[in-house]
This record gives C-alpha cells, sequence and structure tokens, in this order.
C-alpha cells in the first residue's frame, strides 16, 4: 500500500526537482529522501525520477503520480484536521440526561453556551429521573447525567463514577400570600400538603421533616411537575415543600427557606470515570456557569470532582 508520507515526499521533490531542496523544505536529510522515493518506486512498481551526473529529472509517471495523489492527500489533511477538532471537543457528540428541574433552570444556559462556543458539536438530550439516569450512565448510553439527592434521603452511586457537584439547594415552604399560616412546621400539622409522587425523594424529605416537626404530613395533591405544585399553592389548596431551582418567585405565593441542616437538595453531574469524550469537561464548566447567581435559595458549589465509592 502506499504511503501518504511518501506520496508528500514526491511532490516535494518533484516540486524543487532536487533531493536535497526537498529534503530541506520537509526536515529530513537527502539521504532519507532518497531511500523514500526508492520504497514508493519499488511498491508502485514504477520509475519516477532519472538520476543524472548533476541531478535528477522527474518521469511522466512521477508528474501523472503527483496529479493522481493530490485528492488523496487533501483528504489525509482534511481528515487530520477533523481528528484534531474531534481531540479538542471542538466537535464531536455528547449525550447528556438531566431530571425536568435541571432541564429547565441549568441545561438551556448551559448549551446556549456550549453551541456558541462550539457550533459543530452535538449534543443529544434525554430526560428522565436519576435512578434511570444513572441506568444508562451506567450502561454506556449517556455521556453525563445529571441528578439530585436530598439531604434528608441520601443516595448511594455505582461505582466508577466521577461527581461534580454543581448546586446546594435550600428546601422551601411554599404557602399561598395572605392564607395566614405559619412559617415554622412544628405550627402546621393540620395542613394539607402538596408533593410529589409517592415514593419520590422529595416526597420522602418531606415525611420525615414533619415527622421531625412531631406530625404526618396530609397529602392532598401529588405532581412531579413543580408549576403545578406551585400553582396549587397559589390557588389556597395546601402548602408545599420544594427545592430552590424549583422556586419562581410569584405574586400568590410566600416562600420562606426552612432553618434544619439537613434541609437542601444538591444538584450533581455524574459521568463515568473512564469516559475520555473531549467534550466533557466543556459541558461541566458550562452547566456550572449556567447556576443562577444571586437567588436567595441556590448556592453554587464550588468545583471539585470527586470519585465515586460505595
Amino acid at each position: 500500500m502506499l504511503k501518504p508520507q511518501h506520496l508528500l515526499t514526491l511532490r516535494a521533490v518533484v516540486r524543487t526537482g532536487s533531493f536535497v531542496v526537498a529534503a530541506r523544505d520537509l526536515g529530513y536529510t537527502a539521504s532519507a529522501i532518497s531511500q523514500q522515493i526508492s520504497a514508493l518506486e519499488k511498491e508502485a512498481g514504477l520509475v519516477l525520477f532519472e538520476r543524472e551526473a548533476h541531478g535528477i529529472r522527474a518521469t511522466a509517471a512521477a508528474h501523472r503520480l503527483v496529479d493522481l495523489s493530490g485528492p488523496v492527500l487533501a483528504a489525509m489533511d482534511d481528515l487530520g484536521q477533523q481528528v484534531r477538532q474531534l481531540a479538542t471537543g471542538a466537535t464531536g457528540r455528547l449525550r447528556l440526561g438531566s431530571f425536568p428541574t435541571a432541564g429547565v433552570r441549568l441545561v438551556p444556559p448551559a448549551l446556549s453556551v456550549l453551541t456558541s462556543t462550539h457550533p459543530r458539536a452535538q449534543i443529544q438530550l434525554e430526560e428522565g429521573e436519576p435512578e434511570e439516569l444513572v441506568e444508562a450512565l451506567d450502561g454506556g448510553d449517556l455521556d453525563v447525567a445529571l441528578v439530585y439527592e436530598y439531604g434528608l434521603s441520601p443516595r448511594q452511586w455505582p461505582d466508577g463514577l466521577t461527581r461534580h457537584d454543581l448546586v446546594r439547594e435550600d428546601l422551601v415552604l411554599l404557602r399561598a400570600r395572605g392564607s395566614g399560616l405559619s412559617a415554622r412546621l412544628a405550627g402546621l400539622s393540620q395542613a394539607r400538603w402538596i408533593t410529589s409522587r409517592e415514593g419520590t425523594a422529595g416526597a420522602l424529605a418531606l415525611t420525615r421533616l414533619c415527622a421531625a416537626a412531631g406530625f404526618e404530613a396530609r397529602v392532598a395533591f401529588r405532581s412531579n411537575n413543580y408549576d403545578v405544585v406551585r400553582e396549587l399553592v397559589a390557588a389556597g389548596l395546601g402548602l408545599a415543600v420544594v427545592p430552590g431551582l424549583a422556586h419562581t418567585p410569584g405574586d400568590g405565593l410566600r416562600a420562606t427557606r426552612l432553618a434544619r441542616r439537613s434541609a437542601f437538595r444538591r444538584v450533581m453531574a455524574l459521568h463515568r470515570s473512564e469516559n475520555s469524550n473531549p467534550l466533557l469537561g466543556t459541558v461541566i464548566r458550562s452547566l456550572r456557569g449556567a447556576v443562577p447567581a444571586g437567588e436567595p435559595f441556590v448556592h453554587p458549589v464550588q468545583a471539585v470532582a470527586l470519585d465515586v465509592r460505595r
């Protein structure tokens, strides 16, 4: 098989008409150039140069081979550029998974920055709950997963993952404005509650918060959509405890941070520790930069990557 390097050498020798000059241009010795041309002649079965007493003369076959190899060498050069872009993350594909709240608050601004700095990169977005996303991540179907854990119900993640903490959210008590209800959980034993689907980490966090305050929460409505939860609260149909990213200030709501030390949710990005996708670092930085600034219930976390161990 003809070697691209030998074809490049042939092109230089034909252009300069000299092994010595071609060697100087390419950074080789004249002997190395001669050896490459001899190897090319043997591989191609062609005489490429007439060796004369005072120099060399390219044959018609040499000129024709230069013409024929031009498109091939151009394609190889283009391939090399594309490989370099792939290696630096300028191009390539990354599969990102996110739970709904982060999909609303973090993912759009992060992808906006990413697509402006890496317009040729392809980002595939999937949505799901942490258990689903981690399963897809562990199976190789995702490169990065945005997940969360509540301080009141810590999670165990599979081995072999690296964790990047992004946000620490306060848990916020939502009440209808003008309801007259207490801002302290201990005074809300008779209230109706609105929370997420039974068995979710959010619902479990509410159960444990209320139990610590001395009562069992009477749940009237359940929804995993925080827009629905907020509207139900604003309509006076109950109270809710939501994480900071899920709170959007509105005229019909009053929001109070719960003071208990474990009343928080942590949002993080997970990826397989052995994943070498060049876009990983760029995506993590973009997600970190998308954390809202100046919101009272949302706190960016200092950039520290942690290996996950059981």
